[in-house]
């Protein structure tokens, strides 16, 4: 009888707990809702303009930028920008079925409508005051004269963009015709403007003349200069910044969007592209860019022409990406030598170098101020990184995987899955929640552009944590249904 009041105790015990457990997680949960939405609505209300978004903000709202210093009239483009904002707020949709933050998204997809230039894609920026609109070649406003209409491939600009607009466009069951349009336009402007080769440019205003790209495997110069050329090299291929390998998700996204088999044959023909890139012997990796001649070329004053050890950890990437996608073993073909080239490339600290030279693949390095090639690390610029952490085992190990996997089973429809409820999910919850301030805003240390030298800290708003914040809520809100 002892037993059985202790067994008894003991249950009720545990089911106190558990009941205890339960309420506890049941008030996390509404806590997590609540405080998204407090931040949602803040940022839509308060930050936005016109449903756009810069990246930086002080706490009263005074001073913004993106890249570069901002206005009130101007949202950004290029992440963390407008379409990453809109991107989360879709997350924040897709986990609570709360259509609020369909609207907010809307919002920002309507924004990037309104900044679409006329060859289809976006300028970094984008402008609303309606005497500096006339500046650019907007879609949506008239015509005139000598306006800017250059769109950019550059750190995901346009990209990211096209993939809001898509993401949004599907939410809404392709019934919102200005952002399905748009969308649509863009789309097939980043077809029209695609080489023959398959590469894309960083930036373009119209399709090229195929007569001036010839497809060609990619090959050393004769002779490179050390000394920066101050060419134009916008229309050269690009994989600086990820750009091809952003284009090609876009692509491959707008096909499984859309379905239009014509988006995957783009991806691929600038997977073939890749394959034609890959330098020959005795550096089998890839440049920054190249130009019609496929010879690594010139960009900025800062970056020459090499085999790049950063771009090629992203471009290899790209290529498992593919295969991923096609089952089409050639865009594995590639790596094995790349893998090898770059394993005996590493620093003595285990990093690789962003830049090698030309056949001797001895490590390039620039000095601070005067931009002058060299091959000694003791004097770089802090603003641009002249070495890489090396990401190649984890590469090698995908290929090893993806090689030996049935490729029957690449074709098997994929599976999203919720994000799985964790204590570290839920504590990360918890830690996000409570830096929430009463009006809704994540406010943190930091500096603004225009804050220079020994300027004091301040406090701002920055798009990044909202993003990584609202990611967070998502996930614990999507993990906790």
């Amino acid at each position: 009888m002892r037993y059985r009041t202790l067994a008894t105790v003991c249950a009720g015990g545990m089911l106190l707990l558990a009941c205890s457990a339960t309420a506890s997680e049941t008030a996390l949960k509404e806590q997590a809702a609540k405080a998204m939405r407090r931040a949602a609505d803040f940022f839509r209300t308060q930050v936005s303009t016109e449903g756009g978004y810069l990246w930086r903000y002080s706490e009263d709202l005074s001073l913004r930028e993106g890249e570069g210093t901002a206005t009130d009239t101007m949202i950004w483009v290029q992440p963390p920008g407008t379409p990453s904002v809109g991107m989360v707020l879709l997350t924040a949709y897709e986990a609570t079925g709360d259509s609020y933050y369909l609207d907010a998204a809307r919002d920002a997809a309507h924004a990037l409508v309104r900044g679409q230039l006329r060859c289809g894609g976006w300028d970094y920026r984008i402008e609303f005051d309606p005497k500096r609109r006339q500046r650019y070649a907007y879609r949506v406003d008239p015509q005139k004269k000598d306006q800017r209409n250059v769109s950019t491939m550059d750190d995901n600009n346009t990209q990211s963009a096209v993939r809001l607009l898509m993401r949004v466009d599907r939410a809404l069951d392709f019934k919102d015709d200005n952002i399905h349009e748009a969308a649509q336009f863009a789309l097939s402007t980043i077809l029209d403007v695609q080489y023959p080769n398959g590469a894309w440019p960083q930036r373009f205003t119209a399709a090229p003349d195929p007569s001036k790209f010839p497809v060609k495997k990619a090959c050393y110069p004769d002779f490179w200069s050390w000394t920066f050329p101050e060419r134009d090299y916008k229309a050269f291929y690009t994989f600086n910044d990820n750009s091809i390998g952003d284009t090609i998700a876009t692509m491959l996204e707008a096909f499984e969007i859309y379905g239009k088999v014509k988006y995957q044959a783009a991806a691929e023909k600038a997977g073939d592209f890749i394959i034609l890139a890959q330098m020959p012997e005795p550096q089998p990796a890839w440049a920054q860019q190249y130009n019609a001649d496929m010879q690594p070329a010139w960009a900025r004053k800062f970056e020459p022409p090499a085999v790049t050890g950063g771009e090629s950890q992203g471009v290899m990437r790209t290529l498992l990406t593919l295969y991923r996608a096609t089952g089409k073993k050639k865009y594995l073909e590639p790596l094995p030598r790349a893998i090898e080239y770059l394993r005996r490339s590493r620093l003595g600290d285990g990093r690789l170098a962003r830049f090698y030279e030309l056949k001797t693949s001895k490590p390039l390095y620039l000095t601070r101020g005067d931009y002058k090639v060299t091959y000694s690390d003791s004097d770089m610029p802090t603003h641009y990184s002249f070495k890489q952490s090396d990401g190649i085992e984890s590469i090698a190990q995908e290929y090893e995987r993806l090689r030996a996997m049935d490729p029957a089973r690449l074709k098997q429809p994929k599976r999203a899955g919720a994000p799985r409820m964790s204590r570290v999910l839920a504590a990360r919850a918890k830690s996000v929640i409570e830096n929430l301030d009463e009006q809704g805003r994540w406010v943190e240390n930091g500096k603004m552009r225009e804050d220079a030298g020994d300027a004091p800290v301040r406090r701002v708003i920055d798009c990044r944590t909202f993003i990584s914040n609202v990611s967070t809520l998502s996930a614990y809100l999507a993990a906790a249904r």
